[in-house]
């Protein structure tokens, strides 16, 4: 009898939760969580991070974000093969196994300096997370929604994109008793600007490592939307 009550109790006081607090303050509580010192904006490391998926080798990335430089640079190493994409502003430079190419060899290695631009936001994005919804573009719903995924309450921060941005939908799951970002979640979207609910992809985080005093998710498991398959997990690890 006590444990129902408690648990009534939990679920009275999340749902109050969820209808007093607003999106802003939520986003906000959760960027202090991640990043209490506000660092993310001088940002200047490299970190290493370790792809694993099924039926595949690993591939091992060392990732430099120098963000008050505007520098970045990802070395992704995988069986016999090794590729350099480096940013330096919009200069741009490749490597193939240590040689530097020109643009008709990259091609022919099918590399381009459109992917060095793809890798950086796709590494900056995930790993400036939640500090990364303060960006221009990012318009935060002003809903809380409280959901229940894989049996564990949320408070979740829905996010669009204009259209010069992206045309996906985010979905941000929040710990209501730390404000740690433990799930995120998107969807694509159909001309009329619909969610596709058989798209899109759920990414769940655990552990942490801290990197220049934020707190960043140390483990990244994927998996589909539409049938929980399992997709690959990325995994940072300290040298």
């Amino acid at each position: 009898m006590k444990s129902f009550f408690t648990i009534i109790l939990f679920c009275f006081s999340f749902t109050c939760l969820a209808q007093n607090i607003t999106s802003k303050e939520i986003l906000q509580n959760t960027i202090k969580y991640q990043d209490p010192n506000g660092n993310w904006q001088n940002f200047n490391e490299t970190f290493t991070v370790v792809m694993t998926t099924p039926k595949s080798s690993n591939r091992k990335s060392v990732i430099t974000i120098n963000l008050p430089k505007e520098k970045f640079k990802v070395t992704a190493t995988k069986d016999s093969i090794t590729t350099t994409y480096s940013l330096d502003k919009s200069q741009c430079q490749l490597q193939y196994n240590g040689k530097v190419l020109d643009s008709v060899s990259a091609k022919t290695k099918k590399m381009s300096c459109g992917r060095a631009f793809l890798y950086k936001n796709y590494y900056t994005y995930l790993y400036g997370l939640p500090m990364k919804l303060k960006d221009s573009g990012t318009n935060l719903s002003d809903k809380v929604e409280k959901k229940t995924f894989k049996g564990k309450e949320y408070l979740v921060l829905k996010v669009t994109y204009d259209e010069a941005v992206g045309s996906d939908v985010w979905y941000f799951y929040i710990n209501p008793e730390t404000y740690a970002l433990e799930v995120y979640q998107f969807f694509k979207t159909d001309d009329n600007g619909e969610i596709k609910p058989e798209s899109g992809e759920y990414i769940l985080l655990s552990e942490e490592v801290i990197i220049n005093d934020i707190k960043i998710p140390k483990v990244r498991a994927w998996y589909y939307n539409k049938d929980d398959k399992y997709l690959g997990t990325d995994t940072l690890i300290e040298d």
